[in-house]
């Protein structure tokens, strides 16, 4: 079923049924879903279908983005976008380098609201669709931007949120970036085989899984891991994220989630993948989240600030890049 699901998500019609079993499927126009659908004849035929026409142009964009990251997580809830914005504020830190963050969340986009331009709207031009910028080397594309208000739902099906991705890929002018960090929903489905099959050719340099540290969000993470080796994605390392609780006035720390079964610690050592960090849960990452602001900006003194930016000096070594301290 996963041979099948990988093929699809590269030729997919963009009119297509729920559940098309993809055009270079052996079950193309045969499979039930096809049942109806406009393109059922074509597909059954034995005419031979050819590869995606969107990947030479998604190669030749990503041909100037020298690393790209995917930042995962099984389960939704667990701070993965909020993570997402920390990875993306801190690189942007340094103004030699080119920062992009590219929200896949079709369903649930949060990124223009934690980086404070969910009012923005997406502009093109004759180089395509312009990134909202955050700051002169930070920009974001997300479907948020295109909605009428926040409040609109996004009601689409496996075809339309693929045909998105790829135009974030081919027709969003990025640019020459140092970094192109990739947020996902929660879980292993469209989303995240869409942009594995699309970047396949310009490779992706690896995931950051984060987790909580309790037992029903590390379950989803090992099917995280297990995606991402069937896939062939590296796998940077786990982030444990509200690990513990800091008092913002006394600075002490306490446990909200119980690692009753060792937390991600013991799940690193289980599956030989590198344990990046901890970050501790304070409250003032929410606020920085809800006003758009860098956390690690506005509160350097916080434990959770010396988390992340432990973390993401790692994950900067892992790439073969420069200490974010």
């Amino acid at each position: 079923m996963l041979a099948v699901q990988r093929s699809a998500v590269v030729s997919v019609p963009s009119n297509a049924p729920e559940h098309c079993p993809g055009t270079e499927s052996e079950l193309a126009g045969k499979a039930d879903a096809c049942n109806g659908c406009a393109n059922q004849d074509i597909c059954a035929s034995n005419t031979p279908k050819g590869p995606d026409p969107a990947l030479p142009f998604i190669r030749d964009r990503m041909a100037v983005v020298k690393h790209k990251i995917l930042v995962l997580s099984g389960k939704g809830g667990v701070g993965k976008s909020t993570f997402t914005a920390q990875l993306g504020w801190a690189f942007a830190a340094d103004e030699q380098l080119q920062t992009g963050v590219m929200d896949v969340d079709i369903c649930g986009p949060s990124i223009p609201t934690i980086f404070g331009v969910a009012s923005e709207q997406v502009h093109s031009s004759s180089s395509g669709w312009s990134p909202v910028y955050v700051q002169d080397n930070l920009g974001i594309m997300s479907v948020g931007f295109m909605l009428p208000s926040s409040r609109d739902a996004v009601m689409w099906r496996g075809p339309k949120k693929n045909g998105l991705i790829a135009q974030f890929l081919k027709d969003v002018d990025w640019g020459d970036l140092d970094y192109l960090v990739i947020d996902t929903p929660p879980g292993t489905s469209d989303e995240h085989l869409s942009v594995v099959q699309y970047l396949k050719e310009s490779g992706i340099d690896g995931a950051v899984l984060v987790t909580t540290p309790q037992e029903v969000s590390l379950q989803d993470v090992r099917r995280e891991i297990d995606f991402c080796r069937k896939m062939g994605i590296r796998v940077l390392g786990l982030v444990e994220n509200m690990s513990g609780f800091v008092c913002p006035g006394c600075k002490t720390e306490s446990q909200i989630f119980r690692p009753t079964t060792g937390g991600a610690e013991r799940l690193a050592k289980e599956t030989g993948i590198q344990l990046l960090g901890k970050v501790p849960l304070d409250p003032r990452i929410g606020k920085s989240a809800d006003y758009g602001v860098s956390f690690l900006d506005e509160y350097p003194d916080s434990p959770a600030s010396d988390a992340y930016l432990d973390i993401i000096d790692k994950i900067k070594k892992i790439l073969g890049g420069e200490s974010a301290l």
